[in-house]
């Protein structure tokens, strides 16, 4: 279970990076004129990556050594990532909404966000969290 889990935490990674690669090049650490700036402030985008890290890391760790303690602390930052994660879902949500009604230029950076990209890094996110909460109640083995 701890290395499903170690692959789909992975998965969800990569899907996050990207997301936060196509918000730093369109502009979201940038000062944005009247309209355009973001609605991510870049401490809740940058705290959802570096906490996401750090319990990556920290999973990595626990599957090398099997020391349980290091599963629930990656679990309790899992956590945290997930609330933040829903967050910016949240601010996401309108901006996708009026993405068809204002021109491609303008708008916030994260309406660039692939849909299909953000739909299967909150599923496969979900399943990071069930997963790594399984094998840290030591579930299958």
């Amino acid at each position: 279970m701890d290395i499903a889990a170690l692959i789909v935490w992975i998965i969800t990674a990569v899907g996050g990076f990207g997301l936060l690669g196509t918000w730093v090049a369109k502009g979201g650490v940038r000062p944005q004129s009247a309209g355009s700036g973001s609605r991510f402030p870049p401490a809740l985008i940058f705290g959802h990556f570096l906490l996401a890290a750090a319990g990556l890391v920290l999973w990595l760790v626990y599957v090398s050594t099997g020391t349980d303690a290091l599963a629930w602390i990656a679990f309790v930052l899992l956590l945290a990532v997930a609330a933040l994660g829903f967050t910016m879902f949240a601010r996401w949500l309108p901006t996708y909404r009026t993405a068809g009604s204002t021109p491609a230029s303008a708008g916030p950076p994260e309406r660039h966000f692939p849909v299909p990209v953000v739909a299967a890094h909150g599923v496969v996110a979900a399943i990071t969290l069930v997963l790594v909460l399984l094998a840290a109640l030591n579930v299958g083995g």
